[in-house]
């Protein structure tokens, strides 16, 4: 308002400063300030590549950690002001459960009873199924997660919630873990589970069958809840229109390699699933 009246009036600087009731160092001092732009926008314009280069999922704590592991420190608190007033939010919408039930057959007891916690490596594993419908049809992705970290030990992606692609998921698991892993594995009461041909191969490998209650989600949350984080990041609020089967197929598996090699977890410093086993030195 200053500078619009001295240069539009034959008012002196002084008589203005007066009326507004600003010191003259303060005047100054904010014509200095908006002649330097701001500081920060080296910082944000980091943040807002880092974001995007992690396709646009992580929040504000990710974005912190993910700055001070490039040697970058600032407060939480300023990275978040940034993402807000840059509107680099990510979306987030609660998941709709996949249910394979259809009754009860070689049902198995409840060894984890919402203890999802595992003080070692191939311990406990948590699988589930879970179903995308996009325009070309449905996927059906089959995980396992080890719950001493997070990992996706192995997974499966088809377009049938057949026999053929949990078991499949299951060998491809005991590869990755070895002959001397014998964890127990806890999923919902879905028919895969009970089939013959899943406890033959839990048998011939040595693991043990836990299953949740029937109808009570909270059994096998933390399962779930990677379902959830998976969709929240890659699933929801994109179009798949014209996307064919095979290509969401191998746009779901780049992710799950995503999510295992680079994905900041809070609960392991910062650090992805596969960087936090690097750290412990078993990889």
């Amino acid at each position: 308002m200053i500078d619009a009246l001295l240069s539009r009036s034959k008012y002196p600087l002084k008589k203005l400063l007066t009326v507004l009731n600003m010191a003259k160092a303060s005047y100054f001092y904010q014509k200095s300030a908006m002649k330097a732009g701001d500081k920060y926008a080296e910082i944000r314009e980091t943040i807002k590549d880092k974001f995007k280069k992690n396709r646009s999922v992580y929040g504000y704590r990710r974005i912190w950690l993910a700055l001070r592991k490039d040697g970058k420190i600032l407060s939480e608190k300023l990275v978040r002001r940034f993402m807000k007033e840059d509107h680099l939010v990510p979306y987030r919408k609660k998941a709709k459960k996949y249910s394979s039930y259809k009754g009860e057959i070689s049902p198995a007891p409840n060894l984890v009873n919402r203890n999802f916690h595992a003080d070692e490596l191939g311990k406990l594993l948590l699988t589930d199924i879970t179903e995308f419908h996009i325009s070309a049809g449905k996927v059906y992705l089959s995980a396992i997660t080890d719950v001493f970290d997070g990992k996706i030990v192995a997974w499966t992606i088809g377009t049938s919630p057949n026999a053929k692609l949990v078991n499949t998921m299951l060998v491809k698991a005991r590869e990755a873990l070895g002959d001397d892993k014998h964890p127990i594995v806890h999923s919902d009461r879905g028919i895969h589970y009970q089939w013959p041909g899943w406890i033959a191969l839990m048998k011939k490998f040595g693991w043990t069958r836990s299953m949740s209650k029937k109808g009570c989600s909270p059994d096998n949350a933390a399962c779930e809840g990677v379902f959830g984080r998976v969709k929240n990041e890659m699933f929801y609020n994109r179009s798949w229109i014209g996307v064919s089967i095979k290509e969401f197929i191998a746009y779901l598996d780049d992710y799950l390699h995503w999510y295992n090699e680079d994905r900041i977890k809070i609960t392991l410093g910062g650090m992805s699933p596969v960087e936090y086993r690097e750290s412990l030195g078993i990889m």
